[in-house]
């Protein structure tokens, strides 16, 4: 890409690839200077249906015709029908819409404090959370986030948040009392390198919240919308949260966020403690019903499962044969990582020459996030070419 002088007045708070971006299109996305690439990152876990999807662009032109925006002031029927669809296919009976994740994870911590400080008493604010978590940069989920990389020079944050090893039972049991409000979980820690929770794990805080009189949030910004093969990742475990955060892939690329909750937990924000001015706009909510159209059905959800298994398969084989550099591969449905024994210097770099892009946020770690409607074609063109990178690292290696 040339001429960087244009983004000068960008600030500067991202590691960006030298690629501008021009045009995208199902599962591959075009650069300024004609280079295709096979998307393996969907706007990191957005773009579920892929780029310019045909029947959410027709949605879009429609709403954008008639309605953009009202404030929370009035109701509109795309938010009233986003809502009762979301209760629809979850254990939801109410859901407060905003714009992000981070922003669903902050109506998630103010509703479990208050729900502390009323249910419990005052001294009920803790919040067990997490290491190697992740549930964003504003003030209050960075407070919950288990990743002090991320909290450096930020601080003081929330106090009264503790962080636990992740699938730590003796941990989690030591860890609640009384005075928790609160667990925040991520049934696959997706930034902290795709790490499933164990069951056993999510049954036993479902247990000790029941136990205490503490609310369960699972924060499913990553793992929600059909993103494991499941509509949400917590059906996985056979329990239900009290609350759970969606975004990213709600809306297919449109800002939005939801905090989805049972009503009598909900009850606990009540008229005047929380709002957002461009929450549950009418665009955006169409657009993400239409979403939940496609992507809620079983025969949809299915095929995440199978291209799931047929991606990981591929790469548990390429482990067979490169067990000197894959030390593991790890993850569910269509979100997976390959962890490499030591650092492979530049690999994010050889996979662009290929024409794929990947998350790289580290050398030592890929993490793969495609589109949910990526093909066998498109899975096995990426195997292919990590094939071809590893058997050059691999003969580099020996020389």
């Amino acid at each position: 890409m040339d001429n960087m002088d244009k983004f000068d007045c960008i600030a500067k708070t991202y590691n960006r690839l030298p690629i501008e971006i021009i045009r995208g299109e199902g599962v591959w996305l075009f650069s300024d200077d004609g280079r295709r690439f096979l998307d393996l990152i969907a706007g990191i876990a957005v773009c579920n249906l892929g780029h310019v999807h045909n029947d959410l662009l027709d949605t879009l032109k429609e709403t954008a015709s008639n309605l953009w925006h009202t404030s929370n002031l009035f109701w509109t029927m795309p938010q009233a029908r986003l809502a009762k669809r979301l209760c629809e296919l979850s254990f939801g009976q109410k859901v407060f819409f905003c714009n992000s994740g981070a922003e669903s994870v902050e109506a998630a911590i103010k509703l479990m404090r208050r729900y502390g400080h009323i249910k419990k008493g005052a001294s009920s604010i803790g919040i067990i959370a997490l290491e190697r978590s992740f549930h964003g940069r504003t003030m209050g989920a960075l407070s919950v986030t288990g990743q002090p990389k991320y909290q450096l020079h930020f601080g003081p944050l929330l106090m009264n948040v503790t962080f636990i090893p992740p699938n730590d039972i003796d941990a989690l049991m030591l860890t609640v009392s009384y005075d928790t409000c609160g667990i925040i979980l991520e049934p696959v820690q997706g930034e902290g390198g795709v790490y499933p929770l164990d069951l056993e794990f999510i049954k036993e805080a479902r247990r000790l919240c029941n136990e205490y009189d503490i609310l369960l949030c699972f924060d499913e910004v990553q793992t929600g919308i059909g993103r494991t093969g499941r509509l949400f990742a917590y059906e996985w475990a056979g329990i239900e949260p009290d609350l759970m955060c969606l975004a990213k892939g709600l809306s297919n690329g449109l800002p939005i966020g939801a905090l989805v909750g049972k009503e009598e937990v909900m009850e606990y924000l009540p008229k005047g403690t929380h709002a957002s001015t461009f929450g549950g706009g009418p665009i955006v909510c169409e657009v993400a019903h239409k979403v939940l159209d496609i992507i809620g059905q079983d025969d949809f959800l299915s095929e995440v499962r199978e291209k799931g298994g047929l991606l990981k398969d591929g790469l548990l084989s390429l482990q067979e044969r490169f067990k000197g550099i894959i030390k593991e591969v790890r993850g569910m449905g269509l979100m997976l990582a390959v962890e490499f024994n030591k650092p492979l210097k530049g690999i994010g770099d050889e996979l662009i020459k290929r024409g794929i892009l990947a998350l790289t946020p580290e050398d030592r770690l890929l993490r793969l996030i495609p589109p949910l409607i990526i093909g066998h074609e498109e899975i096995g063109f990426f195997l292919s070419a990590l094939e071809d990178i590893l058997k050059t690292y691999k003969k580099g290696a020996k020389q």
